[in-house]
């Protein structure tokens, strides 16, 4: 049995790899720092499992992380731990440097100082390309990155290749589009449009709302990274999208027609347009062409099927989330 270690995998696409990982017979460990978007729900139904364990452990304790990883002796890590909430980079850069520049570092540190025979897959982002108004971005295309998020994760993106060159590290960067579906903290954009449809709120929406974003449901997202894992080419960088874009008002629309079709509506439901934020680029599209050609991935997930699947999951889960207090339902917002 192949031993896996995830980084970040109380998170959202963290604890989903996870999930899929284990029902494909592989032994995870799981890393996390346990910040403000961790979440020990996400990881309840395999927590007792045996081929799961989890450790707490921040990416920048070089002295611990590097305990774990000798001993663990894992044949893969998939390195997930990121800040990555936009306007959280913008109100304050800092946890972001640390987070998804050195902690990336500290993991290539260790696998080329104790000679660690690991395969490494580095997971980011499309928003590395920046504004793609016309088109679709390749892989070979330069990074323009427009927030400190995003220019975080192209600098660890930059340094994983670099380890590859030099130091000949197995590493592999995939780049994703815009993930959703089950699990995903409330401070992004579609969770946070169902928690307000769910209790009575208005949703809110940047500028004119026509900002366009390409979207993925988590579970294809995951595969793919699987997929990548088993036959991706080393060095290689590989996006990972669905090819389908919608304008972030459209996206509302859509939502509430699947939201009708479980609940009724309250009267404070309706479409808020609030003051859009610095530096917002207009539209992300990536070229997913070489996963599709090369290693016979394609996503299976539905824009309206995923989005059908993640109502219906926060609706069964509404519970674990009532039982939050003020307090900790404005921090998962963004709000504290």
């Amino acid at each position: 049995m192949s031993k896996i270690l995830v980084t970040g995998g109380l998170g959202f696409i963290g604890s989903n790899l996870i999930n899929l990982l284990l029902k494909k017979n592989y032994k995870v460990l799981n890393i996390d720092k346990v910040t403000y978007a961790s979440n020990f729900y996400n990881t309840k139904e395999f927590n007792k499992n045996n081929d799961y364990k989890f450790i707490k452990c921040d990416l920048n304790n070089q002295k611990k992380l590097k305990k774990i990883i000798i001993k663990y002796k894992p044949k893969g890590i998939f390195n997930i731990a990121a800040e990555t909430h936009v306007d959280r980079s913008i109100d304050g850069p800092k946890n972001f440097i640390y987070s998804n520049i050195l902690g990336t570092f500290n993991i290539l540190e260790i696998i080329r100082k104790y000679k660690v025979k690991t395969k490494f897959i580095h997971i980011s982002t499309d928003e590395v390309y920046g504004d793609v108004l016309k088109g679709r971005s390749k892989e070979e295309d330069a990074y323009k990155p427009s927030s400190p998020y995003a220019a975080s994760k192209a600098a660890s993106d930059h340094i994983v290749t670099s380890y590859v060159r030099t130091y000949k590290i197995p590493a592999i960067v995939t780049n994703c589009s815009n993930n959703f579906g089950p699990k995903q903290h409330p401070e992004k954009l579609i969770p946070k449009l169902i928690y307000n449809i769910l209790n009575n709120k208005k949703l809110p929406i940047y500028g004119k709302g026509k900002n366009s974003r390409e979207w993925i449901y988590v579970n294809d997202h995951c595969e793919a990274l699987i997929k990548i894992f088993k036959s991706g080419k080393v060095g290689d960088f590989y996006n990972i999208g669905s090819n389908y874009n919608i304008d972030n008002l459209t996206l509302v629309k859509k939502l509430l027609l699947v939201a009708k079709r479980r609940i009724s509506l309250g009267k404070k439901v309706k479409i808020n347009f609030v003051k859009d934020r610095p530096g917002h680029d207009m539209r992300y599209a990536i070229n997913s062409n070489k996963i599709k050609k090369k290693l016979n991935w394609k996503p299976k997930i539905s824009f309206m099927n995923g989005l059908e699947k993640t109502f219906n999951w926060y609706i069964s889960n509404q519970k674990y989330y009532s039982k939050l207090n003020k307090k900790d339902i404005l921090i998962r917002l963004g709000k504290k």
